[in-house]
């Protein structure tokens, strides 16, 4: 407990001059008996033992304290049903706050300060930042954040999810943000890096592998537990979460990611360096940049690749949202090539749709000239469908409809309308209608009526 320099000066004034004892002060002044104590020792007086008062906890001690020993993480509630069976009547309350006190403690480990050189070292790791709303979609708003040890230039770009597609575009971005690749990239042990490991041995995945050879970069997973080791992109976090992102408004996606690149660039880059003072983040990242290792010629594909079927409607489902396909293609499998602004849907080597990609959820995207060609597929269908019903019923049918199209009449009104005397007066009567509108030239639907 913290007491100001008045509450001192009472404490020293009732001990000297008033002759209070340590007890009467504490009661008095409102405060615990261990800090007059302190008071009194800072002032130069021995601190006064007080015997120590045994309860009935004292006779198990030995007990306790030995099974402590073997047993450290043992709960009190089962320390507690021990001490019961064994006689002990008091309380569970009293119990617990004792055992607090006797428990060993582990002894706090000490570590040493990591040093990097420029160029060296980049730290990257995830961050959850809430959600946000995209259509009719609550998409995970997750933080790539990106490093460079020595400088501490941040790199900062926001997605909506953290699978494997967007840790490669947040790695190729980063390493297009830097105009370089740092010799070493450090990552938690995330899914997308790290498969899986047991101890110093440690399965990568494919995906990284592929993206460090592309990019000549030596990839490396923290040890399990040890924060200090990716401290600086954990502290990046935790700056941006306080610097940037409290209180922000954004329009959109684009708009956050925006404002995220313009403040990497200005307030991040202009706050110290802590590997030297002199120097603000923006001037260390100049000096560390020749460092970096240069780009290569072509950037990593970071197009999601995804095998999908359409089934009996044109369209093929993509991350919650259906994008249509020509409709000689369905029931059959197709694959989806993405990137955050289109998707391509591809069968063998060609490209059969290309739509903008939508982040909502429950859409359904179309190119009209789809749903049209369908569309007059089954119009086309049906109006055949209705010609070989008359062409069953009678042989005079096609003779009459080839005379309706040679004098430039609607077929399809007139299909229509001679089904519809076929219902009403049956195929016999139909039948020697229209024969007979042949034999008095008469070959339209009317000749047929008004026999």
């Amino acid at each position: 407990m913290t007491i100001n320099k008045d509450m001192e000066a009472k404490i020293l004034r009732y001990h000297f001059v008033e002759k209070w004892r340590t007890g009467t002060i504490a009661t008095q002044l409102g405060i615990h008996h261990s800090v007059v104590d302190r008071v009194l020792s800072q002032a130069g007086l021995p601190k006064v033992e007080r015997t120590e008062r045994t309860s009935i906890l004292t006779p198990y001690l030995p007990f306790i304290i030995q099974t402590l020993e073997t047993y450290p993480t043992l709960t009190a509630v089962r320390l507690y049903e021990m001490a019961k069976q064994r006689g002990y009547p008091g309380g569970p309350s009293q119990f617990r706050h004792r055992i607090s006190e006797l428990r060993p403690r582990k002894q706090p480990e000490a570590y040493l300060r990591l040093k990097s050189l420029p160029g060296e070292q980049a730290q990257v790791d995830w961050g959850h930042f809430g959600h946000i709303q995209i259509g009719q979609a609550k998409r995970a708003l997750m933080a790539y954040v990106m490093v460079l040890s020595w400088s501490r230039q941040i790199f900062l770009q926001f997605y909506v999810n953290q699978q494997t597609a967007s840790f490669l575009r947040g790695q190729v971005a980063a390493f297009e943000a830097f105009n370089g690749v740092p010799k070493v990239c450090l990552f938690d042990n995330m899914k997308t890096a790290v498969l899986e490991r047991n101890g110093s041995a440690i399965r990568f995945h494919p995906a990284l592998l592929d993206l460090s050879s592309h990019y000549h970069f030596e990839p490396r997973a923290a040890a399990p537990a040890r924060g200090n080791e990716k401290g600086r992109v954990e502290r990046a976090i935790r700056y941006i979460r306080d610097n940037f992102f409290a209180g922000r408004h954004y329009s959109s996606l684009e708009d956050l990611n925006a404002q995220a690149d313009e403040w990497c660039k200005g307030t991040s880059a202009e706050r110290r360096c802590p590997e030297d003072p002199q120097l603000s983040v923006g001037e260390a990242f100049l000096q560390e940049q020749p460092g970096l290792l240069a780009l290569p010629d072509n950037p990593f594909d970071t197009r999601e690749h995804v095998v999908v079927r359409a089934q009996k409607t044109p369209y093929v489902r993509f991350d919650s949202n259906d994008y249509s396909v020509p409709h000689q293609h369905v029931q059959t499998s197709l694959t989806v090539n993405a990137c955050l602004k289109e998707v391509r849907i591809i069968s063998g080597t060609n490209v059969i749709a290309t739509h903008l990609r939508s982040f909502s959820k429950g859409e359904q995207i179309e190119n009209e000239a789809h749903v049209n060609a369908l569309w007059l597929m089954k119009t086309n269908a049906k109006q055949h469908r209705a010609q070989d019903r008359l062409c069953q019923i009678s042989s005079h049918a096609q003779p009459l409809l080839q005379h309706i199209i040679d004098r430039g009449h609607a077929l399809k009104g007139a299909v229509n309308r001679l089904n519809q005397l076929l219902d009403d007066y049956g195929a016999t009567e139909l039948h020697q209608a229209m024969g007979e509108a042949i034999e008095k030239n008469a070959p339209y639907v009317e000749g047929c009526v008004n026999r």
